[in-house]
């Protein structure tokens, strides 16, 4: 059985990276983590967890297909903090409910740098599954 300590990061897919920070740090308050320009990517510190903003047109916004529009997909991921386990552990537990992975990665999420893989729940969203740190 998993245990989700919390929401570490969810991702927004934009085409206005200027009114998406406007909006995010003018007016909610949240600060600036890091940028990664030649990805597409900007993370902002919202408490314990990160907003990622991921403008459309960069190579990580590709990846999610089309802009955002009134009936499209806006949120790329979300991603679910969970207690440490073996990595073999989890794999399996997945396997044995049937939930195909790609297996673990490196990846920079609220807690820093750690491991993780991605699913998809029963209508097609990814979620990131990120072990804490021991």
């Amino acid at each position: 059985m998993l245990s989700i300590r919390g929401i570490d990061h969810l991702v927004f897919r934009t085409t206005d990276l200027g009114a998406m920070l406007a909006f995010y740090q003018g007016i909610l308050g949240c600060q600036l983590e890091r940028e990664l320009p030649e990805e597409g990517l900007t993370q902002l510190r919202a408490g314990k967890a990160l907003i990622d903003i991921v403008t459309c047109d960069s190579k990580l916004g590709r990846l999610g297909g089309g802009p955002p529009v009134q009936d499209g997909r806006n949120v790329d991921h979300i991603c679910l903090l969970i207690e440490a386990m073996e990595e073999q552990a989890l794999l399996d537990y997945l396997a044995h409910h049937g939930i195909a992975t790609q297996g673990f990665a490196r990846r920079y999420g609220a807690q820093g740098f750690g491991r993780s893989l991605y699913i998809h729940d029963p209508e097609g969203n990814v979620v990131e599954l990120k072990l804490a740190k021991g």
